[in-house]
């Protein structure tokens, strides 16, 4: 069995306040073999907004003088986008190479409310989506710097769960013209088109040969992402706050040599479908000093596609430093884990008002090997839920998915696999439940090794089914190491 992390006491901290440790201090001591931090390097002139005819009065459309602006610094060799003080309204911006997008202190991209300026886009044969408001692919050396805004005007996008908001905001939102209900009520839609797209999206997106002319009737429910570079060598995010997105904020996909630093992500709690952060089947990836709220999950790993060469799509990562507050997790694995992830490690952070502390998940259709993830020295407030959950039978198969396909994935394609896991040093104020292991018979959670961690407060202390080999090394519930623990599950759990 591997040792555990032997970190630091725990401590509680503020983003706003100095950081304990370097990222060079996290990398040298992390528990695998990280390498280097790789930075981009671009060229150092500077380029200003202003001068492609950007306006930033917060009414004039920049669409064009950012990607005038953009083409014009890739064909010169690179160099730096400076967007200074004020409010630029624009509709989508592609992210070419050699490029560092800086927004001063003071300024805010405001994407466009209007969703025609986002417009439906085939990414691949039979794939269907919104132009996002940030976007670009197949890359190398992008930044984004500086301490300004980019804002996704998400409010425009997303439904609303009555539940999630209280009686003044709901209120707001009736009042808000073209919007509708659902049709008990509970539901808050921007417009009659986005209620019918929900209605209509199982239908078109089913069908094989359908058309972007088909998918115009789904334009308003299709929410984007609001930041998707994909296929990037070498990508920073150093000190921009990144807020209201239709849907998830920060979506990285594929990137080598990822970092994401000093930054803000913000989404309201009642945000659908609204996560902070995203990072999938990415290399080389350090997460550090940043603040994430979110409506759904805060920092999530995900990690889809067959490996062509068996090694897991997601790995080496490191997350330090972070806080995040509302959010359905804290620290998230899943659900898509089918491409493999190992090497993570998650230290120095702390979750404070998150439905669930530590949240890993899949289901069978999406799932696969999860191993060598460490996570110390962690505090966890204010947890709603569950302060540890693992689960593999999280969601349904994936739309689409027929009885026999379901049936077959249960004997082996694509079933998740949660093992060696050590988590140490964690310090919990209070919870509504411990520890949650949620098994599949054909394939256990195992190995899950937890030390040094005291839950202060919890009105459960474990429920779960199949899962094996559990160790816990001086964890303690409620003042406690005597673990309440059903009787069937005794023989799963070692206590020492």
């Amino acid at each position: 069995m591997k040792k555990f992390l032997l970190g630091s006491a725990i401590f509680l901290f503020s983003i706003f306040n100095a950081q304990k440790n370097e990222i060079n201090y996290y990398i040298k001591n992390a528990p695998f073999k990280f390498g280097e931090m790789v930075l981009p390097t671009i060229p150092e002139k500077a380029y200003n907004i202003k001068d492609f005819g950007g306006i930033g009065n917060g009414k004039f459309l920049n669409t064009k003088a950012f990607e005038t602006a953009i083409s014009t610094i890739n064909q010169n060799g690179g160099g730096k986008l400076i967007v200074p003080a004020g409010v630029w309204l624009t509709g989508p911006i592609e992210l070419k190479s050699n490029i560092n997008f800086h927004v001063e202190e003071g300024a805010i991209v405001q994407f466009s409310d209007d969703i025609n300026q986002f417009p439906l886009r085939e990414t691949s044969p039979g794939k269907i989506d919104v132009t996002p408001p940030i976007w670009g692919d197949n890359l190398h050396d992008v930044a984004f710097t500086g301490k300004g805004i980019f804002d996704g005007a998400g409010d425009a996008w997303r439904p609303v769960k009555k539940y999630k908001v209280d009686d003044f905001a709901w209120k707001n939102l009736l009042a808000k013209k073209g919007s509708v209900l659902s049709d008990d009520g509970k539901v808050w839609w921007p417009s009659l088109d986005a209620k019918e797209g929900e209605k209509l999206s199982k239908s078109i997106t089913k069908k094989k040969d359908a058309t972007i002319e088909d998918y115009k009737k789904l334009h308003h429910f299709l929410r984007p992402m609001m930041f998707t570079l994909s296929k990037v060598k070498n990508l920073l995010i150093d000190g921009p706050t990144f807020r209201n997105s239709p849907k998830f904020i920060l979506n990285p996909r594929q990137i080598t040599n990822l970092v994401i630093r000093n930054t803000n992500v913000y989404n309201p709690s009642w945000a659908q479908n609204g996560d902070g952060i995203d990072i999938s089947a990415s290399k080389n990836v350090i997460i550090y000093n940043t603040f994430v709220n979110a409506g759904d999950d805060g920092i999530c790993m995900k990690s889809s596609g067959e490996s062509k060469d068996g090694e897991a799509k997601l790995q080496n990562v490191i997350i330090a430093e972070c806080t995040v507050n509302d959010a359905h997790g804290g620290f998230v694995i899943g659900s898509n884990t089918d491409g493999g992830m190992k090497n993570i490690y998650v230290t120095n952070c702390t979750f404070d008002g998150s439905d669930n502390g530590i949240r890993v998940k899949s289901n069978s259709g999406r799932g696969g090997e999860v191993s060598e993830i460490y996570i110390d020295n962690i505090t966890l407030k204010n947890i709603k839920e569950n302060a540890f959950i693992f689960d593999t039978s999280y969601a349904d198969a994936p739309v689409g998915s027929t009885k026999e396909s379901e049936d077959a994935q249960k004997t082996g394609d694509k079933i998740p696999f949660f093992h060696q896991f050590y988590i140490s040093n964690v310090n919990c104020s209070e919870t509504e439940n411990a520890f949650m292991f949620l098994g599949l018979k054909e394939k256990l959670i195992q190995d899950l090794f937890f030390k040094n961690i005291n839950i202060v407060k919890s009105n459960t202390d474990l429920k779960g089914d199949f899962f094996q080999n559990i160790v816990f090394e001086n964890v303690k519930v409620n003042g406690q190491k005597d673990i309440k623990i059903p009787g069937k599950l005794k023989t799963a759990i070692q206590i020492k």
